[in-house]
């Protein structure tokens, strides 16, 4: 008799897919994803352009990311990146104080170096009336003081 071709005991084994996950890969992605979110993060600023006056005051250390209002150099009010004009401004600010988890939201104003004091003065009273008593004016350190 002749032994069937493959040899003998292999005519009723049958291949069966692999049922178990390979979690290494996920994993590795996951990894290089975090790395690339933690990286670009800090990066995504507010994006109004705004050529911050220079200060030699100490810089703030926070933990929690504030609310910035910003006015460019034509004096248009923005929130974040989104524009919105002086009469909205309070309801707005008080909308996003009311949708945040903390009720201590803080509040910093970027004004372009170019821009009147009245037209910062106008920004600083709306966040007054929407209930903000304390609100950081944002400033640029001088070049001598920025690189360590």
């Amino acid at each position: 008799m002749v032994a069937p071709l493959g040899g003998p005991g292999r005519r009723g084994r049958r291949y069966r897919p692999m049922s178990e996950i390979n979690v290494t890969p996920l994993v590795d992605v996951m990894l290089v994803l975090l790395v690339v979110f933690m990286i670009t993060a800090p990066l995504l600023t507010v994006g109004v352009p705004v050529d911050l006056p220079e200060t030699e005051a100490a810089q703030l250390t926070e933990n929690e990311e504030p609310l910035v209002v910003s006015i460019d150099a034509e004096g248009k009010v923005h929130i974040q990146e989104t524009e919105v004009n002086l009469d909205g401004l309070p309801a707005k600010i008080r909308a996003i104080k009311d949708a945040r988890r903390d009720p201590s939201v803080d509040v910093h104003v970027r004004g372009d170096r170019s821009i009147a004091y009245g037209r910062v003065m106008e920004i600083m009273g709306a966040l007054e009336a929407a209930g903000f008593n304390v609100v950081v004016l944002r400033a640029e350190l001088p070049d001598d003081r920025a690189s360590p």
